[in-house]
């Protein structure tokens, strides 16, 4: 039975197999927990998560849903004393931009953000304008973002089991990294800390993604007006199209110094 050392790793015992040998031995895993996540009173959400940054992952998850736009939307978030373990309570000052929590409640996966939507049209949220110019980068800050976020992933160097997403500058300057087993819960937690913080929207902003580009982090990214996402993975072909409606700059394979632009190459400068 894995033991806990802090709330994202835990102590487990493991059998080592190498070379013909078996060693008895202990190992670091991370954590995987259920949250709820309760606004004005009423549960809404169960996602399956790495424990930690809880309260920066439901209002980054409600701004990922198009549910709240910005910190002023917000009265209050965190945990009460009536509330059961792994459930974050959050007080909206004025309810949820859309009733899409009493149409339907959403059970989410560590692995997957949007696999309780029952169609596409409800997972296609409609997309702000862009009301600040597009932001460009360099490609050569482009080729040293994975470097620069790997080195602060400080839990999947124990453990080899979180994803994670850092915003940065499109400067390079590192803003804030999450880290967590799900690829979009990481995403949320990373907005949710900067939307805390009193920074949202995020034009001028960057994510980089530890992972494969999926449909649902770039809508994340687009709701929260990121100039765009660079990641270590490839995109999908509905990540593309939505990033190039979003008029976001994507860029994949970002390894060796190289990369692929899928969308905005406008947008990238410099080889």
């Amino acid at each position: 039975m894995p033991t806990a050392l802090d709330p994202r790793v835990a102590l487990t015992w493991i059998e080592r197999v190498a070379g013909g040998a078996r060693e008895h031995s202990r190992d670091e895993v991370a954590i995987e927990e259920p949250l709820e996540i309760r606004v004005d009173g009423s549960p809404l959400a169960v996602t399956m998560r790495t424990p930690g940054e809880d309260e920066e992952l439901a209002v980054g998850f409600l701004a990922g849903e198009a549910l709240i736009e910005g910190r002023a939307d917000l009265a209050e978030v965190g945990l009460t004393e009536d509330l059961a373990a792994n459930t974050i309570a959050v007080a909206t000052t004025g309810g949820l931009r859309r009733d899409s929590g009493h149409e339907r409640r959403f059970h989410l996966s560590s692995s997957c953000g949007v696999c309780g939507k029952a169609a596409l049209e409800h997972v296609r949220l409609a997309l702000p304008s862009r009301q600040s110019p597009l932001a460009p980068i360099a490609a050569r800050v482009v080729s040293r973002l994975p470097d620069a976020s790997r080195g602060a992933q400080e839990a999947f160097e124990r453990t080899g089991g979180l994803h994670a997403t850092a915003l940065f500058e499109t400067t390079g300057e590192l803003l804030v990294l999450r880290e967590d087993v799900g690829r979009h819960n990481a995403m949320d937690k990373a907005i949710g800390a900067m939307l805390l913080a009193g920074r949202h929207p995020l034009s001028g902003v960057v994510a980089c993604l530890s992972g494969r580009v999926s449909f649902e982090l770039v809508q994340k990214a687009a709701l929260a007006r990121l100039a765009g996402i660079v990641a270590v993975g490839a995109p999908t072909s509905l990540a593309i199209e939505l990033a190039e409606e979003s008029r976001m700059f994507l860029c994949g394979f970002v390894r060796d110094g190289g990369f692929n632009v899928y969308a905005g190459a406008s947008l990238v400068h410099g080889g």
